[in-house]
């Protein structure tokens, strides 16, 4: 589904040439859930932001099902760290807005919605302004508006963050949950290696700036998982150790320099 082939990126600040990534290849099959996880500054956002077509390589190529990424990719569904709901308009007008730049009707695209926010659990929450929301309804409501228009490749930014320890276990549950269902294809990028353990097929260590592979590790745990207990299996504490003694290195080297 995503071909990324000798691709770098580098930036011009303040007189001098930053190189985020530096010849990277991955392929990510169709149906896979591949996160990617690095210190800070290595590079996996401007990746992601590559694959939407938002921002270009400098060198190599990006190809999203079969199509070479050039301009702003309308296949894939984009979700950050900060939600962009409308403040103006309420949780059902918020999912519908892709939609209504798509075209589709009026009263096609509300009944998309109402079957959306039933999905995340917010169905009586359709008439409420995000204001009205709580941080982990707003999530929901942001996740509904990415599923809108039905994109077979999600691409998500340290989408929770932002929240508690709680309201981030039940969100990646959600997650999973309509991942299994939906069999779409994730590029998941976080700070947090448990979090990239519990959802992902395949978790990719990136060294730090510039960014490179440094160690692909398929997770072969057994779905559907729990987000709530999967933590305390012993296969993932294993998984875990072996991917923290790659990352950890690359993090003291960040705050060395």
């Amino acid at each position: 589904m995503i071909a990324i082939e000798h691709v770098g990126k580098r930036f011009q600040a303040r007189g001098r040439t930053v190189v985020a990534l530096d010849d990277v290849s991955l392929e990510v099959e169709a149906g896979a859930f591949v996160a990617f996880v690095g210190p800070s500054g290595c590079g996996k956002s401007t990746l992601l932001n590559m694959i939407a077509g938002i921002d270009s390589p400098t060198t190599g190529s990006i190809r999203h099902d079969g199509r070479a990424v050039a301009g702003v990719n309308r296949h894939v569904g984009y979700m950050t760290q900060t939600d962009s709901l409308l403040p103006w308009r309420t949780a059902e007008a918020n999912v519908t807005l892709p939609l209504e730049l798509h075209g589709m009707d009026r009263t096609a695209a509300r009944a998309r919605a109402s079957e959306l926010l039933e999905t995340v659990n917010l169905a009586g929450f359709a008439r409420a302004f995000p204001i009205e929301l709580s941080g982990g309804m707003r999530k929901r409501v942001a996740l509904a508006q990415l599923l809108a228009y039905d994109p077979g490749t999600l691409l998500m930014d340290e989408p929770f963050g932002a929240l508690d320890a709680q309201l981030k276990l039940v969100m990646q549950q959600e997650l999973a949950n309509i991942r299994d269902r939906t069999g779409k294809t994730v590029a998941f990028v976080t700070h947090d290696l448990a979090e990239a353990i519990a959802l992902a097929d395949k978790v990719i260590v990136f060294s730090g700036r510039p960014g490179r592979i440094k160690a692909m590790r398929d997770i072969d745990l057994p779905r559907p998982r729990d987000m709530f207990t999967v933590r305390f299996e012993r296969r993932f504490q294993e998984l875990y150790e072996e991917l923290w003694s790659m990352l950890a290195p690359e993090i003291r080297k960040g705050e060395a320099l």
